[in-house]
């Protein structure tokens, strides 16, 4: 098979490094990969074969940017890793080509990456939901919170469309607020109404969603997608999670959560990588909490188990023939810090 030059956008996030290094992994073809980010500190320039820094994907010279680069590196497809890149690249194909962007439709973009869209959207199918109510005012907020059960119970919000873990919070009536101030580092999620109150009562600029607290396992799945056919699927247990990404994980079947996503993956006739995240409800079912169309940042762990996903997503987009690997269940994961050296001149260090 001939070379391929890969870019892989946004590739200082948290997940970047691991898909970075499943790009390694492939043998029998040679791939050079290219990362772009909008921040010229990021490691994952460091982690790649040639570094590039654009505008941020909300710039209107984005994708200009980005055409600039595919021009410069000959290169063959776009893998991009974060949701706020997703519409751009998906409604601006011409100035990228001939690269090819690993990206869905914007029809289905649209009525995924928007949390409420997204909720509406899945109502006339078997997905189940977490019991919402939309807001855009505080009273409206406080409204929701009380007609979802609290103080009696946890309560969480978020805003509609957002990127991981932004804006995501738990009202919980018995949280030690002492606890959390001095003993714990500054990323918990929990809080009460008396906390944040203060601030809602300003307003907002984006809708919230007011939504029922979900207590069981959390499940974050990656498939492989053709036209809504799911080829392969690999759910993960996050068992531990730290500002929104899985710090702990095990790649676990269970047919429930399997089935859950594949109907969403079949219900939005996705392509490529697909990531679903299901947690397990007080009543004993698994309902929907997000949907990331694109390659998550943790399925690295995906890739150990057997798939090297966002490969196989890539030679899709090409039209290649692929075998897909057999799924081995139980492989677990634990994530640590790591570093990349450089010079402030951008050369190598010694």
């Amino acid at each position: 098979m001939r070379d391929l030059t890969v870019i892989v956008t946004a590739c200082g996030a948290p997940g970047g490094p691991g898909i970075i290094a499943s790009l390694r992994r492939v043998r029998g073809r040679g791939i050079r990969v290219i990362g772009v980010d909008a921040n010229s500190g990021a490691a994952g320039l460091r982690l790649v074969d040639e570094g590039h820094v654009v505008p941020a994907a909300s710039s209107a010279g984005y994708v200009d940017a980005m055409g600039e680069i595919v021009r410069r590196t000959g290169a063959d497809v776009i893998l991009p890793l974060s949701g706020s890149e997703l519409l751009a690249l998906s409604e601006h194909p011409n100035p990228l080509a001939p690269a090819l962007a690993v990206v869905n439709r914007p029809e289905a973009l649209r009525e995924s990456l928007d949390k409420l869209r997204c909720y509406r959207f899945l109502a006339g199918t078997t997905v189940p939901v977490p019991e919402h109510r939309a807001v855009r005012t505080y009273d409206e907020f406080v409204a929701a919170v009380h007609a979802l059960g609290y103080p009696g119970v946890p309560v969480c919000f978020k805003p509609a469309v957002s990127n991981g873990q932004r804006g995501f919070r738990i009202l919980r009536p018995d949280a030690d607020l002492a606890y959390l101030l001095l003993e714990t580092k500054p990323d918990s999620t929990v809080t009460t109404l008396d906390m944040v109150a203060p601030i809602l009562a300003g307003g907002f600029r984006k809708e919230l969603i007011v939504s029922e607290y979900l207590p069981g396992m959390e499940y974050s799945v990656d498939s492989l997608v053709d036209h809504g056919k799911t080829l392969v699927m690999v759910p993960r247990k996050r068992v531990d999670t730290r500002l929104g990404i899985s710090s702990i994980g095990v790649v676990h079947r269970d047919d429930e959560i399997m089935r859950v996503a594949e109907t969403i993956n079949e219900a939005y006739r996705f392509d490529y990588n697909v990531n679903v995240q299901l947690k397990y409800g007080a009543d004993g079912i698994p309902k929907l909490v997000e949907i990331n169309p694109r390659v998550s940042g943790t399925i690295c762990l995906s890739v150990e188990a057997g798939p090297n996903l966002p490969y196989l997503a890539i030679q899709q987009a090409l039209g290649e023939s692929f075998t897909i690997p057999d799924v081995e269940w139980g492989v677990a994961m634990t994530r640590y810090l790591g570093e990349v050296y450089f010079r402030e001149d951008g050369q190598q260090p010694g």
